[in-house]
């Protein structure tokens, strides 16, 4: 087998893969390969902003990965779509721009993550953006990913919702990500000029051009190899051909939350039994890998509207035909946005430390259409919308850990949702808040009716029951390959050197030492630019 030499290999084309082959690329002439296993985002459905729910059980550009039962959802298996294909999820996600709240880093420092802390990472936050019309305390101007600015463009009755919120109680704020990001408010989003603003188009598309980087589409890696306690390269499959590839400086596994931990553990470095069980000769014995798994966990409530919403828009084929005109002349409206409009970071009660709930507001629903079906261009043909919750920061985790030495086989994955008290408890106060905030002035005034839950689910136990029967993820795994001090409760260090090898660091959201409150998109951008400028420090690059 012949092998090549680079100086960087890459794994995963994600969304940090991305940034990490711009910033490597442009630091120096040091060569860098970068493997994706799947293919170009120049779809049309990838790059209109609406498109993304049509994304979600694309085979073509999606994982299509599934939970095993989960008790904490009445034993029911849930659905994970992540990104296979350049710009990974960052290029099927909802486009929320959403940094997390600063008491996120500040917890990530005070375990021991030194230099991970908001005032370190708020700088590589501005690095990575291009906003408009942000504090310049707080963002960037120039960066690479746009951030707009959507107020002026959502539908009319999120502003009954923010109103109602106000009257519990709750501030306003104009932006999650600057100087007060507890509070409700219209969510920023990646998009420039009508589309999709991810990695893969803003940083990989201009980096393509440079001769010292190579990006190979629809090469699935199969195992890292090693020299002694060293990495040394990387063994992929392209085409149904092994190819074998070396790295001068470093290997660099950018291949997210699943994916990361799947290779390693392929590669010999986990818990070492459970890897000598399925006839892996161990590498490394790092039994954190795959282990630490967090998710947020949502659930929606449904609302009749007397007034029209977004299905009175998108349903009647007149309606997507002026959405569409509207679109094509301006690059604006209800096509070039997410439906996710509204939301808020806030305390169930006022002995909360901090925020410990995030909220949606869509004005949209679809109840009449299974979640294996859904298009938000085929919304209920009935006006009404949905208001949704997750915990900020749950304290339940799951695992992940390969059941195969075969490299196409998914892994099982277990999130082991609601498996602390702190998780119960959050999940009947979200429910009791969702209708206090439908039950107030002045959206309650154009309510028709509870669409879901039904009018009989009013006990906490009840509560708690609708939401195992119907909660599900909202896309965010991490935490499966943490940042820590300790080798045995984490894969990492502070630097994203994997503990117990050299020449291996992992860059992605994997590395999360907790999940942060909210989206997490914007802070894997974060990571990656981060870990870019650590290995351009470190490695001379």
């Amino acid at each position: 087998m012949d092998t090549e030499t680079f100086d960087y290999v890459i794994v995963g084309g994600g969304t940090a893969g991305c940034v990490l082959a711009s910033r490597l690329s442009m630091a120096s002439d040091a060569s860098v390969l970068m493997l994706e296993a799947g293919g170009s985002d120049l779809r049309p459905m990838i790059q209109l902003p609406i498109g993304y729910a049509r994304l979600l059980f694309d085979r073509g550009v999606n994982w299509l990965y599934e939970t095993e039962p989960d008790a904490g959802l009445a034993g029911r298996r849930s659905f994970w779509p992540r990104g296979k294909v350049l710009g990974g999820s960052g290029s099927i996600n909802a486009m929320v721009y959403m940094r997390g709240l600063p008491h996120d880093f500040e917890d990530w420092r005070a375990m021991g993550n030194i230099g991970w802390g908001y005032e370190d990472v708020l700088p590589f936050f501005k690095r990575a953006e291009d906003h408009d019309d942000g504090d310049p305390r707080y963002h960037g101007r120039g960066g690479p990913i746009h951030v707009t600015d959507v107020s002026s463009d959502v539908h009319p009755i999120c502003h009954r919702y923010i109103a109602a919120c106000e009257a519990l109680g709750f501030q306003a704020t104009p932006d999650f990500n600057g100087a007060q990001g507890e509070g409700v408010g219209i969510y920023q989003i990646n998009t420039r000029s009508g589309f999709r603003s991810s990695s893969a188009n803003e940083h990989l598309r201009k980096a393509r051009r440079r001769r010292n980087l190579e990006v190979r589409t629809k090469s699935l890696a199969t195992r890292l190899t090693f020299e002694g306690k060293r990495a040394s390269g990387v063994r992929y499959l392209r085409g149904g051909i092994e190819h074998a590839v070396t790295a001068r400086r470093q290997v660099i596994l950018c291949g997210g939350a699943i994916n990361t931990p799947q290779l390693l553990q392929l590669s010999g470095v986990g818990d070492g039994a459970r890897l000598q069980a399925l006839g892996i000769q161990p590498v490394h014995d790092s039994p954190a890998v795959g282990r630490n798994l967090q998710d947020h966990l949502a659930v929606s409530y449904f609302y009749g509207s007397t007034l029209p919403t977004l299905n009175d828009q998108l349903g009647p084929f007149f309606g997507k035909v002026r959405a569409a005109l509207r679109y094509l002349a301006t690059r604006r409206g209800p096509l070039a946005m997410s439906v996710n409009q509204g939301g808020g970071f806030v305390r169930s009660d006022p002995a909360q430390a901090v925020p410990n709930l995030q909220l949606y507001f869509n004005p949209v629903s679809y109840t009449q259409t299974p979640l294996s079906s859904r298009k938000l261009l085929s919304p209920d043909p009935f006006s009404a919308f949905l208001i949704s919750f997750n915990a900020c920061r749950p304290t339940s985790r799951g695992d992940l850990h390969i059941v195969s030495a075969d490299p196409a086989a998914a892994p099982a994955i277990r999130p082991n949702y609601l498996s602390t008290q702190h998780d119960l408890d959050e999940a009947r106060a979200g429910c009791r808040l969702l209708r206090r905030i439908a039950a107030t002035q002045p959206l309650a005034d154009i309510i028709t009716g509870e669409l879901y839950p039904e009018p009989h689910v009013r006990t906490d136990d009840d509560l708690l029951e609708d939401f195992r029967q119907r909660a599900d993820t909202v896309y965010h795994p991490t935490c499966t390959a943490r940042m820590g001090t300790d080798p045995r409760e984490s894969v990492v260090d502070a630097r994203l050197r994997v503990h117990g090898l050299e020449n291996l660091r992992i860059i992605d959201a994997s590395v999360f030492p907790t999940v942060t409150s909210g989206n997490t998109n914007a802070p894997t951008v974060m990571v990656a630019e981060k870990g870019a400028a650590m290995l351009i420090e470190d490695m001379g690059a």
